[in-house]
């Protein structure tokens, strides 16, 4: 299920200002790091990918901007046996 960003109103860049934005699930499940790391690759994605022809196939730009935050978060983090996300050792 993808994670419905905040409406982009006129004038505003990024769809998550801040970390108190992401949606709960996301605050939810992971440590305060990687809420960092999630917003701040969402919001990189969703600048880099608002053109169509900059997707590929029919994503959508929350779809893609979705992927790469969550691609992000897994460079620094894993889920430990418990399902809890750890940061990774290195």
């Amino acid at each position: 299920m993808p994670i419905s960003p905040i409406t982009v109103s006129k004038g505003r860049k990024m769809p998550y200002s801040r970390i108190s934005k992401l949606p709960d699930r996301i605050k939810d499940s992971l440590p305060v790091g990687a809420q960092k790391i999630f917003k701040e690759a969402f919001n990189n994605a969703w600048k880099q990918y608002s053109q169509p022809e900059a997707r590929r196939g029919d994503a959508s730009r929350e779809e893609v901007a979705n992927k790469v935050a969550w691609s992000a978060v897994k460079k620094k983090y894993k889920k430990d046996p418990r399902g809890e996300w750890v940061k990774k050792d290195g």
